[in-house]
């Protein structure tokens, strides 16, 4: 699946997009977060605080609790305010 980074969580990952096949006992978003942090210092400093970590699968706002399966694209990205 491909993943997306977006603003200052980009800035930590170093990187935009990736593309990722996690193991099978990463199921939901909040899985996939915690299994990106354990992957090196750049990431658990990017996901240091994964309740304030917003994500959509496939261009649709999610939950930490949603699950992957079948997901094309999963975005992660702060909170973002609108004015």
């Amino acid at each position: 699946m491909k993943l997306k980074y977006f603003a200052w969580v980009r800035e930590r990952v170093g990187k935009a997009e990736e593309i990722i096949e996690p193991p099978a006992d990463v199921r939901t978003v909040g899985d996939l977060i915690g299994w990106l942090a354990a992957r090196d210092d750049t990431y658990a400093y990017a996901f240091e605080k994964p309740a304030v970590i917003r994500a959509a699968i496939d261009h649709a706002h999610v939950k930490s609790d949603a699950a992957i399966s079948g997901a094309r694209e999963i975005a992660f990205f702060p909170p973002m305010t609108g004015g």
